[in-house]
């Protein structure tokens, strides 16, 4: 391991420390419905979509709260409208525009179609095609990319209930699904997606609704170079924890992560809003040692991903390595970790060794799909710790929303355990832990 290494592992957490604060302080100020800096551009807006969505208004003209039947009713209702409209659009792309490589309805085939909607509505993202020959540009736009900001809005919105179940002393409502998905969507999700798509371009992350490029190699060969609106997608993409990339190769490719900024930049997004809702969760709840203290744990679980992670990658495949000290010993060489330079099998060498254990682990931790390199490529030590992230339920600052309730429960769970050892009702800020004494 080196010192430029560790520099970079450090200055990425002190970017997603910095940020924690100022960007939890202003989510608790959104979904509260509090004036911020955008509500005189977007608080028309906001008011228009509730209008046009027919969102009920209680007594004092507010969006009515609901109860948290009716929150789950409505976050399951629309997602399943929604995984019907994205299986749509892909059957039918033959028809929509901005498909200048003409790919027609039978590239996408039923079971795929709905593989890729349920897969993109519930935040997974899993792909099992090849995007850049399989779907056309408005697919890629309309579809992927506008499910990549709705469910990581659900995500959010299903965490803000979950923290306002805390809030409150007394709980009959949750707030209401569709205020929070669209304050979600309006005022965090599209403004830094806005900026960051932006700081993407600047690093040589294409844009363009070009048909792709067919190129003649030195051979004489012809070679087919895609190209699209990527930086749209690629930003949501990490800033909702999606992963879904424009390329197969996801951020290996060039046309998606570029330069090591962009690399560290992509890291920040995947990071900064599951950062930032733990000090939001202490807002709400009025105690923010509360957020700092998940903070801290997150913090050092991660931590210790990557010190594992770089660790054995920077030592190098144990095959590689027994060959250097056996030939050390046969011939004198000198028998040292940097025989074999470490790992970079499977890796991008415009990254190397410390940015990419760093990205696995940032990825993983966050429930994010999105590699700049082969998982199956590392170590075995180094390669334990994606999975690892995996088998805890990626809640290490998580998903969107969904680490922040996942740590949640962990944290209940480890009240409700101490509060049986010590022989007392398990209590966590202001809430007995128990059985409910009456079914209604």
């Amino acid at each position: 391991m080196t010192i430029n290494g560790w520099l970079q592992v450090a200055i990425f957490f002190l970017l997603i420390l910095a940020c924690a604060k100022p960007l939890g302080s202003f989510i608790a100020i959104v979904i509260e419905g509090r004036k911020n800096f955008l509500t005189p551009v977007l608080g028309p807006v906001e008011r228009l979509i509730y209008r046009l969505c027919g969102v009920s208004r209680d007594d004092q003209g507010e969006p009515e709260e609901q109860r948290w039947t009716r929150y789950a009713g409505a976050l399951l209702a629309f997602s399943a409208f929604s995984a019907v409209l994205l299986y749509a659009i892909q059957r039918l792309q033959l028809w929509f525009p901005f498909n200048p490589q003409g790919y027609g309805a039978g590239n996408v085939s039923p079971d795929l179609g709905f593989n890729t909607a349920t897969s993109f509505v519930t935040n997974t993202n899993w792909q099992s095609y090849v995007p850049e020959t399989t779907l056309s540009y408005f697919v890629q736009m309309a579809g992927l990319t506008v499910h990549n900001f709705t469910s990581a809005a659900s995500g959010l919105a299903v965490a803000i209930a979950l923290v306002r179940g805390f809030a409150r002393q007394s709980i009959k409502t949750v707030g209401n699904f569709w205020v929070d998905m669209t304050r979600s969507v309006l005022y965090v999700l599209l403004p830094m997606s806005i900026i960051g798509a932006l700081i993407l371009c600047s690093q040589g992350v294409i844009q363009n609704l070009h048909p792709y490029t067919v190129a003649t190699t030195i051979e004489g060969a012809k070679q087919t170079i895609a190209q699209g609106p990527v930086a749209s997608q690629e930003v949501i993409k990490m800033l909702g924890t999606n992963g879904g990339g424009f390329f197969n190769a996801n951020s290996a490719h060039p046309f998606e992560n570029p330069t090591p900024f962009s690399n560290l930049f992509q890291m920040f997004l995947i990071f900064v809003i599951p950062g930032a809702l733990t000090y939001t969760f202490g807002k709400m709840v009025r105690d923010t040692r509360q957020g700092w203290a998940i903070f801290a744990a997150m913090a050092v679980l991660w931590l210790a991903g990557v010190f594992v992670a770089y660790h054995y990658e920077q030592r190098g495949t144990p095959m590689l390595a027994n060959a250097g000290i056996a030939m050390a010993a046969t011939d004198g060489s000198p028998n040292s970790a940097a025989q074999t330079g470490g790992n970079m099998e499977g890796k991008e060498t415009r990254f190397g060794i410390a940015a990419t254990a760093l990205f696995v682990t940032v990825t993983t931790d966050a429930s994010c799909g999105a590699v700049n390199a082969m998982h199956d490529s590392l170590t075995p030590l180094g390669g334990l710790v994606p999975l690892f992230n995996l088998e805890l339920g990626e809640v290490v600052f998580g998903g969107v929303g969904s680490g922040l309730y996942g740590m949640l429960m962990f944290a209940i769970l480890a009240v409700f355990i101490a509060g049986l050892m010590v022989g007392r009702t398990p209590e966590y800020l202001g809430k007995k832990i128990r059985r409910k004494s009456k079914w209604r």
